[in-house]
């Protein structure tokens, strides 16, 4: 099998792919310094005489698919593969695999270290450092920005997946009470962690962070009625998906000081319009530029998952729905 990767690849895993299918042609999207749009990849396809296609970032469309229907799979290097046509990829039965959890470590730990950074007013109190303000014998710093402590908190997580459960796992013994809200997770896995409601948990909590992907059931999910749920120092997270959030309320609840403040890492237009930038300028957002799964070591873990579910599929048969997005394509793919 011919495989074009355009995800990056370190040299082991590109070996471990030619020892097990044949011929590997490697073209990453960062030489390019953005992803492929649907013509390059069409193209790159075309050139390669690819049978087979490891993504992560670019376009594939409809126009890529149907341009290029005897894909044997497409593996996506994401924890969801959003940019694939995926209607599209079923109706060709081409299977689409994709990474699943290849960056819970990584946001993980910058949901840590950023809820504990605007809790403490570390970047407040590094400006004010940096300005000279701090006079001879003055306490102003002590007093201006003390701040709050992660133990004892209530956090509530909406979605509990790879994420989710990491993070629980992280934080439980600061010590903080975990309950989430997740409809597809069997609360008898988890009996050390509280599974409610979604109306319970925005008022109960004392952090909301928002783990879900985009579906049908999420657009929009988080809105005015459970946003003002919150109480008025509450944090509200969010290092997942921007569209399952009503911006227009969530700004509403930010800028009236209903609820102490928001970490944002994801917007609604990236690059930000100038709705997403009145959320980021507002005092109380601390706002990174979608970085929440940007480490090094991301892109080790989203190969070591994409080969073994390929050599586990096609080498040792392994066929499972778990491993596949499209699980409607299973069946006549076996």
């Amino acid at each position: 099998m011919r495989i074009l990767v355009t995800a990056p690849y370190h040299e082991q895993g590109l070996l471990e792919l030619k020892s097990n299918f044949g011929e590997v042609i490697y073209k990453p999207w960062k030489e390019n310094d953005r992803a492929f749009n649907e013509d390059e990849l069409t193209e790159l396809l075309k050139e390669s005489g690819a049978e087979a296609l490891i993504t992560e970032h670019d376009h594939v469309t409809e126009k890529v698919l149907r341009s290029n229907g005897h894909l044997q799979f497409i593996g996506v290097c994401r924890g969801t593969p959003s940019n694939v046509a995926l209607t599209i990829a079923t109706e060709l039965k081409i299977p689409v695999f994709y990474t699943p959890a290849r960056n819970a470590q990584a946001v993980a730990e910058l949901f840590i270290a950023n809820t504990i950074c605007f809790m403490r007013q570390v970047l407040p109190g590094m400006q004010w450092l940096k300005e000279r303000k701090w006079e001879v014998g003055a306490h102003t710093s002590y007093l201006q920005f003390k701040g709050a402590e992660l133990a004892g908190k209530t956090i509530g997580l909406i979605g509990f997946g790879a994420i989710g459960q990491l993070i629980a796992g992280m934080i439980v013994n600061y010590p903080c009470t975990i309950q989430y809200y997740d409809p597809y997770v069997n609360e008898a896995a988890f009996p050390e962690y509280k599974k409610t409601s979604l109306e319970d948990l925005f008022s109960t909590s004392d952090i909301v962070s928002v783990h879900l992907p985009v579906t049908r059931e999420t657009q929009q999910l988080i809105n005015h009625s459970l946003l003002q749920l919150m109480h008025r120092h509450a944090l509200f997270v969010n290092t997942a998906r921007a569209s399952v959030v009503n911006r227009n309320d969530l700004y509403e609840v930010l800028a009236s000081g209903s609820i102490k403040g928001a970490i944002l890492d994801v917007f609604d237009n990236e690059p930000p319009d100038d709705l997403d930038y009145k959320i980021i300028d507002l005092p109380n957002v601390m706002a990174t530029p979608h970085i929440a799964g940007a480490t090094f070591e991301v892109e080790d873990h989203h190969v070591r998952i994409m080969n073994k579910v390929l050599i586990d599929w096609y080498i040792h048969g392994n066929q499972t729905a778990d491993k596949i997005y499209n699980k409607e394509v299973l069946a006549s793919v076996i």
